[in-house]
């Protein structure tokens, strides 16, 4: 499995991924940086994203909803803070509402993604920090670990096809 470690650390207030691929960082970057590969992952298989709107840009924003298997759609954003490809990527991640407005009655997260070359290939790490124990513990409990392991884990596939 292409996830090597997920770490939970409630004394910084951050959830980490780790994972690891047999591919060269600009190919893996390109899974972040093409809307229509980064659809083909974001979000659990049962829950697949579809993005509508994808601006990987300092200031820029990115809108995408999840279908999950009842048909029932689960919005979100992100807000790019800072891009240097292919290397990383720092947003703002958080939930939406049906007309794809942040939805302040949840939690934001800030996200950091880090590519680097590891063996032959390039690991990836994807750390999410939270602002309170709660939000962290609210968005566990969720499925956070659980979905964002299920999505990284179809990356594999979408690099050697």
């Amino acid at each position: 499995m292409t996830v090597t470690s997920m770490d939970k650390d409630f004394d910084r207030l951050t959830l980490t991924l780790v994972a690891d691929f047999a591919a060269p960082v600009e190919q893996v970057w390109e899974l972040w940086a093409d809307p229509r590969r980064l659809e083909r992952w974001w979000g659990p298989p049962t829950y697949p994203a579809t993005v509508e709107h994808h601006e990987l840009t300092p200031g820029g924003e990115v809108a995408y909803f999840m279908t999950g298997p009842e048909g029932d759609k689960h919005r979100g954003w992100w807000r790019v803070a800072s891009v240097a490809p292919p290397t990383s990527l720092d947003f703002t991640d958080g939930f939406a509402d049906e007309e794809g407005k942040p939805n302040p009655a949840l939690p934001t997260m800030s996200v950091r993604v880090r590519l680097t070359p590891h063996g032959d290939g390039t690991r990836m790490e994807i750390r999410s920090a939270f602002e309170t124990r709660e939000q962290l513990d609210q968005l566990v409990e969720m499925g956070m670990e659980e979905g964002l392991r299920a999505a990284v884990g179809q990356m594999d596939g979408l690099l050697s096809g």
